[in-house]
C-alpha cells in the first residue's frame, strides 16, 4: 500500500523562428507568440490580454503552458497582461547541454523579460515552477512586483515519506499521460521526451534544502496556495508563509493543482479555478 501511495504522488508531482512573433486577436483580446534567445535556449513564450499589469505565469514540472494554465489563463487575461513561458527542455522551448537548475529557469526568465523590455512583473509560478519563482524574487528582486506560489516547496520535509526513494526509480509510466501527449504534440520526438523526464527527475533526486535565511530574504508580497490533500504538506506550506514576512495563506480543499484546473486532473464541474482567480486578482490589485 505504501508503496503504491508513493507511486501516486510521484505521478501526480510530473502533471508538477528566433525572437519571431505571430499575433492573432482572439475577440478583444491579443495573442502573441514568440521565441526569445535567453542564455542559450530559444525560450517559447506567450502573450496574451491587453489591459492591466504584467502576470508571469510559469508552470510545472513536466508540464506546458497549456497543460499547467489552460484552464485559467482564459480567466486571468480579462485582467492582466499575461507572458506565459515554457522553461528548459519543456514544451517548444530548446534544451542546453546541462541539468536542469532553479536558479537557472529564474535566470531564463529574467533575461526573457528583459529581451520584451518588461522591467517589472508579478510572477505566478506552479510547483516547480513556483520553485523558479522564488528563485526569481532572490536572484531578481527588482524585477519583481508581487509573487504567488502555488504547491510548492523549499525543503525535503514538505514530502510525505518515501518520496524521494520513489522519485530515484520513477520512470516515464510514471509521467501522467496528459502531459505526455502534450510534449508530443508540440514536440514529436520520444528522446526529447525521455531527456525531460530525467533531468526533471534528477533535479527532484539531488534537491538540497533552501536555507530559511534565503527563502526569508523575499520581500515582495507573496501569495502562497496549495491544497489540503497537496503532494506538498499543509505544515510546509504553512511554515513557508511564517518565513516569507510579507505573505498570505490559501489552502483549498484540492489535490495537486486540482485548485488552477491542470490537465492532469480533469473535471469539467470543477468550481475552483475560478474562486482561485477571484483570490489572485484581489491579491494582484491591492
Amino acid at each position: 500500500m505504501k508503496n503504491i501511495m508513493i507511486a501516486v504522488v510521484i505521478s501526480f508531482f510530473f502533471f508538477a523562428f528566433s525572437n519571431g512573433q505571430d499575433k492573432s486577436k482572439k475577440g478583444n483580446k491579443t495573442f502573441t507568440n514568440g521565441y526569445s534567445d535567453v542564455n542559450g535556449i530559444s525560450m517559447y513564450y506567450e502573450m496574451h490580454g491587453n489591459s492591466g499589469e504584467y502576470l508571469v505565469l510559469i508552470h510545472g514540472g513536466g508540464s506546458t503552458i497549456g497543460t499547467t494554465f489552460g484552464t485559467l489563463l482564459p480567466m486571468l487575461d480579462k485582467e492582466f497582461k499575461i507572458i506565459a513561458v515554457e522553461l528548459q527542455g519543456h514544451g517548444h522551448t530548446t534544451d542546453r547541454n546541462a541539468p536542469e537548475r532553479f536558479e537557472q529557469d529564474a535566470d531564463d526568465v529574467a533575461a526573457l523579460l528583459q529581451n520584451l523590455n518588461i522591467s517589472k512583473a508579478s510572477i505566478f509560478g506552479f510547483s516547480n515552477g513556483g520553485n523558479t519563482a522564488m528563485q526569481i524574487a532572490i536572484r531578481h528582486p527588482g524585477i519583481v512586483n508581487k509573487l504567488i506560489l502555488a504547491s510548492t516547496f523549499y525543503k525535503r520535509e514538505g514530502f510525505p515519506p518515501g518520496f524521494f526513494e520513489g522519485m530515484k526509480n520513477a520512470t516515464l509510466n510514471d509521467m501522467p499521460q496528459s502531459l505526455k501527449k502534450a510534449f508530443l504534440d508540440i514536440t514529436p520526438d520520444s528522446s526529447k521526451l525521455m531527456t525531460m523526464f530525467n533531468k526533471d527527475r534528477e533535479r527532484m533526486v539531488q534537491f538540497n534544502d533552501w536555507r530559511d535565511e534565503t527563502v526569508g530574504s523575499i520581500i515582495a508580497p507573496t501569495l502562497i496556495i496549495a491544497g489540503d490533500h497537496d503532494v506538498v504538506s499543509a505544515q510546509h506550506t504553512i511554515a513557508m508563509s511564517s518565513i516569507i514576512k510579507n505573505s498570505r495563506l490559501m489552502i483549498f480543499p484540492a489535490m495537486h493543482g486540482e485548485y488552477i484546473g491542470v490537465a492532469e486532473i480533469p473535471n469539467p464541474n470543477n468550481k475552483m479555478p475560478g474562486m482561485t482567480v477571484g483570490i489572485i486578482e484581489e491579491f494582484l490589485k491591492k
